[in-house]
């Protein structure tokens, strides 16, 4: 269940109860509209930038009057508070925020370069899809398929929660990340998610399903 968005006293923008002190704080957004303000804006940043309004640079970047001018612009109780607790308080890391600017942090169909952020990556990696997928992917491996990259996932329940959003009863691969990054770089993106180019199968085991 998604929590509306609240702004501590003393942490500023959270989901739900501040992880800090406890505190509730005041409500910014409902949870539904939360919900559908996220998904505006992370389509914005990832998928239909020109439809809103938005220009982003090579490495994915708009500027972030232009989002929350398009923000109000599709909901007129979209107001400065709203984009900002979004993107401050989304559990995932979807957005980065720095200088005016403002990009999706991983997910685009958009032809972007997102430069590596760096940070470390475990040896094992998941990946959760639907179950009639698994003959394809132990001929084929994991491709990108509508985005510019494969998402993993850090642990075994992130994936299958991934993974629910293909089928109400998913399978979860293991990814031999610490092999695969000889061929490929992985990347991690946001809170949890890392991406790679693809994962060919020799790379890849059923572990779930």
């Amino acid at each position: 269940m998604t929590d509306p968005v609240r702004r501590c006293p003393d942490h500023g923008f959270v989901a739900g109860v501040c992880p800090d002190c406890g505190a509730v704080g005041e409500t910014v957004l409902s949870a539904d509209r939360r919900t559908r303000l996220s998904k505006f804006l992370s389509g914005a940043l990832r998928h239909f930038p020109d439809d809103a309004g938005l220009s982003l640079d090579d490495h994915g970047w708009a500027a972030w009057p232009d989002l929350v001018a398009a923000a109000s612009e599709r909901y007129p109780w979209a107001d400065a508070d709203a984009v900002p607790g979004v993107v401050t308080a989304d559990p995932k890391g979807r957005f980065e925020r720095t200088e005016g600017r403002v990009r999706a942090a991983y997910g685009h169909s958009v032809d972007v370069s997102l430069e590596s952020a760096g940070r470390p990556v475990p040896d094992e990696l998941y990946h959760g899809t639907a179950p009639e997928n698994v003959d394809a992917i132990h001929e084929a491996g994991l491709k990108p398929m509508g985005r510019q990259q494969v998402h993993l996932a850090g642990t075994r329940p992130a994936a299958r929660a991934v993974g629910r959003r293909h089928a109400p009863a998913p399978v979860v691969f293991a990814v031999d990340a610490a092999s695969l990054t000889d061929e490929y770089r992985i990347t991690k993106r946001g809170a949890e998610t890392y991406t790679v180019d693809r994962v060919p199968p020799g790379y890849l085991t059923l572990v779930d399903g």
